[in-house]
C-alpha cells in the first residue's frame, strides 16, 4: 500500500490543481479584496472591515437573503419532492426504467439561459403562450412577471431544470436496496404506499440528505433566470444578482467580494443546519 501512495498522488494532483485555480485561489483573493473598496479593476483603497460594516446594515442584501430563501423553499419542496416522487413511480415499474431516465434527465443538460428565453415567450404578457391559452378560454391575461407573482413564476423553470437530476440520483439510491429487503417486507403485508414510507425513504436517507444540501447550494447560484425573466426587479432580486449588480454594475468588487463570501458562509450554515434537522438513525444494508 505505501508503494501505491505516489501513484494516489499522482491521480489527485490534477484534480488538486484545478481546484486550488479555479477555487481556492477566487476565494482567497475575494476574502483579500473585501478589505478594500474598490472602483474597476485598479483603483483600490484599504478600509479594513467597512465592508462588513455595511453588509450588515445593507437593506437590499437582506430583501435578497429573504427572496432567496423563498426560492430555496420552493427549490426542496417541489424540485427534491417531485424528483423523489417520479424516483419511487419509476422504481416500481419493470420495464422502461431507462427511456424515463433519459427523458427526465434532459432538460438537466439544456443551457439555463435557453431555459430562461423559452419561459420568456411563456410569460409575455401581450403575446406569451399562457395569456393566449387565458385569452382564448375568455379569461383576464395575467402579468406573471409582476411584483406579487413573479418569483413564483421564476420559481418554476428553477424547479423544473433539475429535478431530472435528482430523479436519477435517487433512482440510483433505490437500485442499490436489496431485493431481498423488499421480499421479506412483502411477507410482513407492507407493500405499495408503507413500502415506501418504512422501507425505501429510510434506507435512502443519506442520499436525500446529499440532494437537500445540492439543493440549497443549488439555489444560492441561481443567477441566469432571474436575469433574463427579471433582471430582479418586482422581487425577485436574489444574492447572486445582487452580488453581480455590486460587483460588476457598480465596478465595486471589493464590496462584491464581501456579498460573496457572505453567500458561501450562508450556504455552509444552511446546509449545517439542514444535516441537524434530518439527522437521524440511518437504516444501512
Amino acid at each position: 500500500m505505501k508503494g501505491d501512495r505516489k501513484y494516489i498522488l499522482m491521480f489527485l494532483l490534477p484534480a488538486a490543481a484545478i481546484m486550488s485555480i479555479f477555487l481556492y485561489y477566487p476565494f482567497f483573493k475575494s476574502v483579500f479584496f473585501s478589505f478594500f473598496r474598490t472602483k474597476g479593476f485598479f483603483e483600490k483603497t484599504f478600509i479594513g472591515f467597512d465592508n462588513y460594516v455595511r453588509m450588515f446594515s445593507d437593506g437590499e442584501l437582506g430583501a435578497s437573503t429573504l427572496h432567496t430563501l423563498e426560492l430555496m423553499v420552493y427549490v426542496i419542496v417541489f424540485q427534491v419532492g417531485i424528483a423523489l416522487l417520479l424516483a419511487v413511480l419509476v422504481d416500481n415499474i419493470t420495464f422502461g426504467k431507462s427511456f424515463f431516465r433519459i427523458v427526465l434527465f434532459f432538460p438537466v443538460v439544456i443551457s439555463g439561459t435557453a431555459i430562461a428565453l423559452l419561459f420568456v415567450l411563456f410569460y409575455n404578457y401581450q403575446f406569451g403562450l399562457l395569456n393566449t391559452i387565458l385569452a382564448h378560454f375568455g379569461v383576464e391575461k395575467v402579468l406573471w412577471l409582476g411584483e406579487h407573482t413573479a418569483l413564483k413564476a421564476i420559481a418554476v423553470p428553477t424547479v423544473w431544470h433539475y429535478v431530472g437530476f435528482y430523479f436519477v440520483l435517487f433512482l440510483t439510491a433505490m437500485s442499490k436496496i436489496p431485493a431481498d429487503f423488499y421480499e421479506a417486507a412483502k411477507l410482513e403485508g407492507i407493500t405499495g404506499v408503507k413500502k415506501t414510507f418504512q422501507l425505501t425513504i429510510p434506507l435512502i436517507m443519506s442520499d436525500i440528505k446529499v440532494v437537500i444540501t445540492l439543493a440549497i447550494t443549488g439555489t444560492l447560484k441561481v443567477f441566469e433566470f432571474i436575469f433574463v425573466l427579471s433582471r430582479g426587479q418586482n422581487g425577485t432580486e436574489v444574492l447572486g444578482t445582487y452580488m453581480y449588480k455590486r460587483a460588476l454594475v457598480d465596478q465595486n468588487f471589493g464590496y462584491g467580494s464581501t456579498i460573496a463570501i457572505y453567500i458561501v458562509v450562508f450556504g455552509v450554515l444552511l446546509s449545517l443546519l439542514a444535516n441537524r434537522v434530518l439527522k437521524r438513525e440511518e437504516i444501512t444494508y
